[in-house]
């Protein structure tokens, strides 16, 4: 594509497709509200505020694709959220439907929509949502939102439910979360060749011996997880001891986010 949009670019999620999605676009163009250094030759770097419609609206022109990885990426209170987790969702959405809906878009959802489901089920695209948080419940909006100006005006989004993305799994929990960072470039890269996306919700995990989230829905996209995080067993095993039974990272897929109160402002 002429120009690939990358939002909260200067996060550990963004500065990782910084890095490495850059032969998807002749030009990528990078966005956040904190400092995202020098540009490299192909890069456009604009500092934006999400909550600013007239600045989204400038940031998405051009753009034939947009990862939009921007937003609040933890529990907080609501005015943290809000802004960035809802009315920047919509201020993205009525920006490509302005310029006329070319750009398809790869959403980063979280596993903290889906969070109260207990780790004994299996799960899979078509279960109603259950927010651990109110930074799931801002995700769940997005979704509704991509879902329905899919369905009215025809934009494209991969809705993108992410596990735990990390170089290794941090916790015993992430034994079932955890995707690598080939895994997503390679799921980034799939959405953009795919001739018809659709609106797909696609969990964001790797091909782990544990997991709970059934990816048969998608199967159409050609994507195929290759890492296990079953290989960082015996070191987490080394480092730390598995939470209690009873502990809420034992219990609930979305971990102690299901356990955690409400951040009060």
């Amino acid at each position: 594509m002429k120009r690939l949009l990358i939002t909260g670019a200067a996060g550990r999620l963004g500065s990782m497709a910084r890095q490495r999605l850059g032969h998807l676009a002749d030009v990528v163009r990078l966005s956040d509200i904190a400092d995202l250094g020098i540009a490299a030759p192909h890069e456009e770097l604009v500092i934006c505020d999400l909550a600013d419609a007239d600045a989204v609206d400038a940031l998405v022109a051009d753009c034939g694709g947009i990862v939009h990885f921007g937003g609040h990426a933890t529990e907080a209170p609501w005015s943290a959220i809000g802004g960035a987790n809802i009315e920047g969702m919509v201020n993205l959405y009525e920006a490509v439907r302005r310029h006329g809906r070319r750009s398809r878009i790869v959403f980063a959802s979280s596993n903290h929509a889906i969070g109260f489901y207990r780790q004994s089920e299996t799960i899979d695209a078509d279960v109603p949502t259950r927010p651990d948080s109110l930074y799931g419940v801002s995700k769940v909006f997005g979704e509704a939102l991509a879902s329905m100006y899919h369905d009215k005006f025809g934009i494209e989004t991969a809705i993108v439910r992410i596990g735990s993305c990390f170089p290794e799994p941090a916790d015993h929990r992430m034994l079932a979360t955890w995707m690598s960072a080939d895994d997503l470039v390679a799921l980034i890269e799939r959405i953009f060749d795919i001739p018809v996306l659709g609106c797909p919700i696609i969990y964001g995990v790797s091909d782990n011996d544990r997991r709970w989230w059934d990816n048969s829905k998608v199967s159409y996209l050609g994507w195929r997880p290759r890492d296990n995080a079953e290989r960082f067993r015996a070191q987490l095993d080394a480092a730390m001891d598995p939470p209690a039974p009873d502990a809420g990272d034992a219990l609930y897929q979305g971990g102690l986010l299901a356990t955690d109160g409400i951040h009060e402002e």
